[in-house]
């Protein structure tokens, strides 16, 4: 069977198992350029002719372009899931990739936003229209619950609970994060005003929590602009990275701060693997462990 049409089935396989369509993409794309590789480095076009030599030829070629660990990293894990999903079909007896490893990705550590910065960027949008409460909700709920910018976007009303707010995460897995005071007092305010702006449209998809001014899901490049737009305008430091994605190291960071534990904070972030949330340890500085000593102190607490 040749590995492209093995592919074509693959791809239908995870669709209908629900995959995102960007987790759907990446497993297309990032196959297909091994496929050709190995196709005009080996001569290999069929799946039983594939051999771990030949994939770790192509990550042996992608080191030596010198790309990063984590980028060569995310790749594997794209071959591994094809070629599992091939060994568990019996298409083929051993699985090339149970001889490939992982490469050792070096220890970075992650620039978050500071407190002052996050204070200025909730208070940023502060107007009374429509689109001002809206984007102040966005940056409430990105800096209060650490979900992701796709998770925020595909946000429904009925996702909305009394206390808590239920989030469809990666995998399709259900998790649920609380709703905070000053979270609940931007939704009550956003609700009020999204009623009366929509009241009269016909077409909106209303279905949704958070809409675009057209009436539309939100999209993530629209939450990305609305993220940036705030942090340079109140001045977040060069070194930061203004994006969603960093709203959530700072929930994570924040979280352990303040004494949240690692298997606590990898429930509320939708973590598979409880070493992933271990990551945001690694960034936090010295300074911050102290002062967390200092308030978890066994004496102190008596």
């Amino acid at each position: 069977m040749f590995n492209e049409d093995v592919l074509k089935e693959f791809i239908f396989h995870c669709r209908m198992k629900k995959y995102s369509e960007r987790t759907l993409k990446g497993y297309k794309n990032n196959n297909l350029a091994l496929f050709r590789f190995i196709k005009n480095e080996y001569g290999i076009a069929t799946l039983e002719d594939t051999h771990y030599q030949a994939v770790q030829g192509y990550i042996q070629f992608l080191t030596d372009k010198h790309l990063t660990e984590t980028y060569i990293n995310g790749l594997i894990k794209c071959f591994r899931a094809y070629f599992r999903y091939c060994h568990e079909e019996g298409y083929i007896q051993r699985n090339p990739m149970d001889k490939i490893k992982f490469q050792k990705e070096p220890l970075t550590l992650i620039n978050t936003f500071t407190n002052a910065e996050v204070l200025r960027m909730v208070q940023f949008y502060n107007g009374k229209r429509f689109l001002d409460i809206r984007n102040k909700l966005i940056m409430v709920l990105l800096f209060d619950t650490g979900m992701r910018n796709t998770e925020l976007c595909s946000l429904r009303e009925i996702d909305l609970r009394e206390t808590y707010i239920s989030i469809l995460g990666k995998g399709r897995k259900e998790r649920h994060v609380p709703i905070t005071p000053i979270m609940n007092k931007v939704l009550i305010q956003y609700q009020r005003v999204k009623n009366e702006y929509i009241k009269d449209k016909l077409g909106y998809e209303t279905e949704y929590l958070l809409l675009s001014q057209k009436g539309r899901k939100l999209t993530v490049e629209t939450v990305e602009r609305i993220v940036l737009e705030a942090g340079l305008n109140v001045g977040v430091r060069p070194c930061v990275r203004i994006s969603p994605h960093t709203c959530r190291h700072y929930y994570a960071q924040t979280q352990l701060y303040n004494g949240c534990d690692l298997f606590s904070l990898s429930r509320l972030l939708g973590h598979s693997n409880i070493n992933i949330t271990k990551t945001y340890l690694q960034s936090m500085h010295e300074d911050n462990f102290l002062e967390l000593a200092i308030k978890t102190s066994p004496l102190a607490n008596l």
